[in-house]
């Protein structure tokens, strides 16, 4: 027996796939297939949120050098208003890394509902349901690797 994926929930091997404690036997699927669900826009503002958070300290730092050039003050408090709006630019750097880490995962994640479907005994059924793109393409290959390996099922006599 190969195992394919294994995890809490979800286990595919050569021989059977077990979703949340139902067994369905390898040999007994005939299909595979997946459905999309629609859009997440609270996932879609969440990801311009953090764009937003990125680039908000280098607006902020243009808008501070425009300002202490129009007020025309004192080379000192040119320079010193110039050099608060270079540091709230630069603040960007570390938080940078720890945003775009964010986004990554959220990209990872997916932004709609997946889901894995079978037909199994001649029946649709639903495998698993998740947001989780990256989880979802795991197991929907592991189901095709599965599936590909194993006999071809025999057509039913009437």
């Amino acid at each position: 027996m190969v195992t394919y994926y294994d995890d809490r929930l979800v286990r595919v091997t050569s021989t059977a796939v077990t979703v949340e404690g139902r067994v369905y036997p390898v040999a007994e699927i005939s299909e595979i297939w997946h459905q999309h669900g629609t859009l997440s826009w609270r996932v879609l503002a969440g990801r311009g949120a953090i764009g937003a958070a990125m680039v908000a300290p280098l607006v902020a730092a243009v808008i501070g050098v425009a300002v202490a050039l129009w007020l025309d003050r004192s080379t000192t408090v040119t320079i010193a208003i110039i050099g608060a709006s270079v540091l709230v630019g630069l603040a960007v750097g570390p938080v940078a890394d720890f945003l775009f880490e964010y986004l990554d995962r959220s990209y990872a994640r997916g932004s709609r509902q997946r889901e894995v479907w079978i037909r199994w005994r001649d029946r649709p059924v639903q495998l698993l349901r998740t947001p989780d793109a990256l989880r979802f393409g795991q197991i929907y290959r592991a189901v095709q690797r599965a599936l590909e390996t194993s006999p071809p099922i025999p057509p039913r006599r009437r």
